[in-house]
């Protein structure tokens, strides 16, 4: 089992034929993910070879599905077209659109959010500014490396792409069924809600890891969720204690007004809804492994 990703997912590339777009889909081929097409208007009915595979590149993402059955998007289109990119995978009804893209202006995020649920939210979005999502030996979409750990247990779900690769190394050796990384822009498409209550309902997850970091609210109202509708083990990390108050920080959305969005108010309220939380990645490793222990 596994949440939103599997081995039977048909995977393009919106951007492929781009640097960014070519060398992440050669990556993902080499994991095993389905790749099963591109999409460049102006590349329409040609083909890329990567090692050996040829990957057809079509016109639109309605086309590439109509052909390839593909139900996952993943977007490396530069910011100033990602919004278009991201209607456009909408409009097909593409089940799950994962944005990799940062730089992105928050209106046009906040427009095809709100775009989606018109539309009905038939199609998930993950991101933007996120390292992706991945089912370790089923399928890999985005910018996540594969290696760094194996299938096992433990779901992940973090706002900061960095830590979710350092955490997905802590604890290789016990493994994960999936990891989302949704990250840390101001407005996003999946929340740590969505995936936490995934997690919940996936018979193969034993324990959720929860990383989080300064600035607004979504770990405080994902903390309320947990208290009401997760009866799993919770291990949670936010990041941020050290940073000063009033700056943004890093990702757009890291930001501090007085005690709102701090580290510890966070922390606060994760423990109160009965999750161990590590003062830093390591110390969050170790008290997942000893939940998993008993």
């Amino acid at each position: 089992m596994a949440i939103w990703l599997n081995k039977d997912s048909k995977v393009i590339v919106q951007g492929m034929t781009g640097a960014t777009g070519m060398k992440h889909t050669k990556l993902m081929l080499g994991d095993g993910t389905n790749v099963v097409g591109g999409v460049n208007p102006r590349k329409a009915g040609t083909t890329v070879d990567f090692d050996g595979t040829e990957v057809p590149v079509f016109g639109t993402v309605k086309e590439a599905i109509e052909k390839t059955g593909a139900n996952v998007s993943v977007i490396f289109v530069p910011e100033k077209f990602t919004k278009d990119a991201v209607v456009e995978a909408i409009d097909a009804e593409i089940a799950l659109a994962v944005v990799i893209t940062e730089g992105i202006a928050v209106h046009d995020t906040a427009s095809f959010w709100a775009y989606a649920g018109k539309k009905g939210n038939k199609t998930r979005i993950i991101g933007p500014n996120c390292p992706g999502i991945i089912t370790p030996g089923q399928s890999n979409v985005g910018i996540i490396p594969g290696d760094i750990t194996k299938p096992g247990r433990i779901g992940l779900v973090s706002k900061s792409g960095t830590l979710t690769y350092q955490m997905m190394y802590e604890l290789r050796d016990i493994g994960f069924s999936t990891a989302v990384g949704i990250g840390g822009d101001p407005i996003i498409g999946t929340t740590h809600i969505d995936a936490l209550a995934a997690f919940q309902n996936d018979p193969e997850t034993d324990l959720i890891v929860m990383i989080g970091e300064i600035g607004g609210d979504a770990e405080e109202r994902a903390a309320a969720f947990i208290k009401e509708n997760v009866t799993k083990p919770v291990v949670g990390y936010v990041a941020g204690f050290t940073a000063p108050e009033g700056k943004t920080m890093g990702h757009a959305g890291a930001i501090v007004s007085g005690s709102s969005g701090t580290a510890q108010a966070k922390k606060e309220a994760l423990e109160a809804a009965g999750v161990k939380v590590g003062k830093t990645p390591t110390e969050t490793a170790k008290l997942a492994r000893e939940v998993l222990a008993g």
